[in-house]
């Protein structure tokens, strides 16, 4: 046992990336310093932009290489090669959506300079699995992997856009309930209120969107961010400050990799993707900006009739086309090779048909603004390198998917937003609530809403702007955004500090990212206590605790637990005897649209789904009594020792530690109390199990008038070496709220050389 300890120690210690000395790099034309700081973060300095990024891609893969792995095969559909039949459906979806399909596009629209970089920085990714041992996953995979290729980086980037959605799985939902409910009921639950009957189900026959859409891969719903900048006329410093805090998935590694570029005049820091050259989100010495998702309406489902004598030809203004029809081979370890064609209409993939049986006359194919060739490397490299409002905006022309909240900061004391993107003019709003017909051609987009007539803020009059993917534009704007908004919690609770605050510090900022203030229970306790019935000592011991809640989603309090399971439990009993499990998932919003329903009950109107599930009464007493009794089983009759933590915790997990013994090496150990939640500034959204897997995995802070310097954190750190020390050194201060500085011009660490 010893000797295999010791074999398993020298094994994986051997990988551990050089971060001193000097390495040849055939390739590089003159020299390249790479000093890692005390926080594991590079800073890069090359003579030419080609050699910097073969630098960055050579210096990403030495710490994230299995992450970037497995970020392109999953983006392009081809996990089963490594996994086995249990990605199967998973790869089946992404080769029907066509990620890869939609990089190969974008890399046709690409000048050729942005061209060699991107191959630079493949060369550097190649370089580094040519030269250094991999990490011990590849082995425990058996993953042989391919050159990096620009068609990889650039897939990842589509992945990306996925991510953060579009709302096709809402009208597939909006769908399915107006075709199995009376049509006011299903109506209260669509985001906004159709004034006008639909013709799309009068006009299409034979669609089961329960079984056709019942393993697409849905991105998570909470993915979006919180992003402020404050004018100088209300800083202490007197300059503009700026604050960002994107929400995506939490685990290790994290989704960010923070670096520091620079060759010549092109010197940017902040944080990228792992796998793509550039620096997405941060500051230069002149500028720094942030984003949050907009949250468009993006995505278009289309009703599509089929040929009954063609299988691949659809119905479009009398005529029947032929669909695009692409061969894909999906390996599968341990298996035999997996032979499907993916349909195209002009529209977009037959998504509908991914799994295998899944067929009919009527199916659905999307259209999707990241399915086109986009740009969005060049708008990356054009504002790393703005010095002003004009040359950053001009740069966010290219930027086309996905749509993003664009905040700036600029040294010159400007400060702006912009909400930039490729978004699609519908001719009637309430076109994007449902599947429009893709036989009529009066059903496609009108084009998209013009760049310089985006929603933009230059220099306002209140001194700040914020966004915390809430509704942006007011309903005299004249074109449609969005149906589906994240709840204003967020975003009021920013405005509200923002407005209390006349001089404001670097340390306020850092304070409001950890602001845990729930406005969502300020707004609705005061009604749920009110028709709540405690007949048990317990339940009136919690109630009367709720009633002395000072409103904070404090880890080490009992009443968060008690307000977030409660409201839980009210979704459960409005929904889950109705609507099938499958179908929930496609459900997005339904915070939002339970919010809607408990305000109509509360102001005096008739909620349909309450007086179906009881009345108000029943259902928030029923939940109330579920929650207490399943908490006291969990933890006590005694309600005041219950804690928040104690159920949300936050663990970043890796993707291989559910193997066995991997647990212990490749997790921190025991997941750590977290405070916040969904609807805090401080975000934290969690499973049904309570674990916090979603929310800021990087946090920044800056203040223009030391605009060399960022304040940053990366949970849980910078590197995905399970014996690197900087694996999960940063998971402690992510808790905590602590930051580090990360300096263009200051650094100490130890030097790696490159050398041609």
């Amino acid at each position: 046992m010893v000797a295999a300890v010791i074999f398993v120690n020298a094994f994986t210690l051997r990988s551990l990336p050089e971060t001193e000395g000097e390495i040849p790099l055939q390739g590089l034309t003159g020299q390249v310093e790479v000093l890692r700081d005390e926080n594991g973060v590079p800073h890069i300095e090359a003579e030419s932009l080609d050699d910097l990024f073969m630098a960055q891609g050579y210096v990403q893969a030495q710490d994230r290489m299995f992450q970037m792995e497995l970020a392109r095969r999953q983006a392009s559909g081809r996990l089963s090669e490594v996994v086995g039949e249990a990605a199967l459906e998973q790869d089946r979806y992404f080769r029907t959506l066509g990620l890869r399909r939609a990089a190969e596009k974008s890399l046709a629209v690409y000048p050729e300079e942005t061209m060699e970089l991107l191959q630079a920085f493949a060369d550097g990714v190649n370089a580094y699995m040519e030269s250094e041992p991999l990490s011990p996953e590849f082995a425990m995979m058996a993953i042989d992997p391919e050159p990096w290729t620009p068609l990889d980086s650039l897939t990842i980037g589509k992945y990306m856009a996925f991510d953060l959605g579009g709302h096709w799985e809402r009208q597939a939902f909006n769908y399915y309930i107006l075709d199995n409910f009376p049509e006011e009921e299903a109506y209260e639950l669509f985001p906004a209120y159709p004034e006008r009957a639909p013709t799309v189900l009068a006009d299409a026959e034979g669609l089961d969107v329960e079984e056709s859409l019942a393993h697409a891969v849905i991105p998570h719903e909470f993915n979006g961010s919180n992003n402020w900048v404050v004018s100088g006329s209300r800083t202490a410093s007197g300059s503009p400050m700026l604050a960002d805090d994107p929400h995506l998935g939490m685990a290790t590694p994290s989704i960010w990799y923070q670096m520091d570029l620079r060759a010549g005049d092109y010197q940017v820091s902040g944080v990228i993707f792992a796998g793509i050259p550039g620096i997405i989100l941060g500051h230069n010495k002149s500028a720094a900006w942030g984003v949050t998702n907009v949250g468009p309406d993006v995505q278009q489902l289309y009703m599509e009739k089929r040929n009954p004598d063609n299988p691949e030809e659809f119905l479009y203004e009398g005529r029947w086309e032929q669909a695009d029809v692409i061969e894909e081979t999906i390996e599968v370890k341990d298996g035999s090779d997996v032979q499907m064609d993916v349909l195209e209409t002009r529209h977009g993939p037959v998504i509908s048909e991914f799994s295998e049986g899944a067929e009919g006359d009527t199916v659905l194919s999307l259209r999707w603004t990241a399915l086109d060739a986009t740009t969005e490397l060049d708008a990356i490299l054009e504002i790393n390198q703005a010095d002003d409002w004009k040359s950053f905006e001009k740069g966010l022309e290219k930027f086309l998917a996905p749509a993003q909240n664009f905040v700036f900061a600029g040294k010159d004391g400007t400060i702006a937003y912009k909400a930039n993107g490729r978004i699609p003019i519908y001719d009637n709003p309430e076109d994007a609530l449902l599947p429009l017909r893709g036989w009529k051609a009066e059903d496609e987009w009108q084009g998209y809403i013009p760049f310089d007539e985006l929603p933009t803020v230059i220099n306002p009059k209140e001194g700040y702007v914020a966004t915390a993917n809430n509704k942006i534009v007011s309903d005299d704007y004249p074109y449609h955004i969005s149906h589906n908004w994240a709840q204003p919690y967020r975003y009021t609770r920013i405005a509200e500090m923002l407005e209390n605050h006349e001089a404001v510090t670097l340390a306020d900022m850092q304070d409001m990212q950890m602001d845990v203030k729930n406005l969502q229970a300020e707004e609705f306790l005061p009604y749920l206590l009110e028709h709540t019935e405690a007949e048990e000592d317990l339940e009136k011991q919690a109630l009367l605790m709720l009633e002395e809640w000072n409103l904070e989603d404090d880890r080490n309090l009992p009443q968060p637990l008690l307000f977030h399971l409660w409201m839980a439990g009210i979704e459960n009993e409005l929904y889950e005897s109705s609507i099938p499990k499958s179908i929930q998932s496609l459900f997005r919003g339904s915070a939002q649209t339970t919010d809607e329903l408990l305000r109509m009950d509360r102001d005096g109107g008739d909620s349909l789904w309450m007086e179906k599930a009881g009345g108000s009464s029943k259902v928030i007493t029923t939940a109330f009594e579920t929650t207490v009794r399943e908490l006291a089983e969990e933890y006590g009759e005694d309600p005041s020792t219950w804690e928040w933590g104690e159920y949300h915790a936050v663990e970043f997990t890796h993707p291989l530690s559910s193997i066995g013994f991997l647990d212990r090496f490749l997790n921190p150990g025991d997941p750590y109390p977290v405070s916040g939640s969904r609807v805090t500034v401080r975000a934290a959204g969690f499973n049904e199990n309570g674990l916090v897997n979603h929310g800021a995995s990087w946090r920044f802070v800056i203040d223009m008038a030391e605009s060399q310097k960022g304040y940053h954190v990366v949970g849980p750190g910078q590197s995905g070496h399970f014996q690197s020390a900087w694996y999960h050194d940063q998971l402690e201060d992510w808790v905590e709220g602590n930051y580090h500085v990360t300096s263009l011009d200051e650094q100490e660490g130890g030097v790696l050389t490159l050398t041609p």
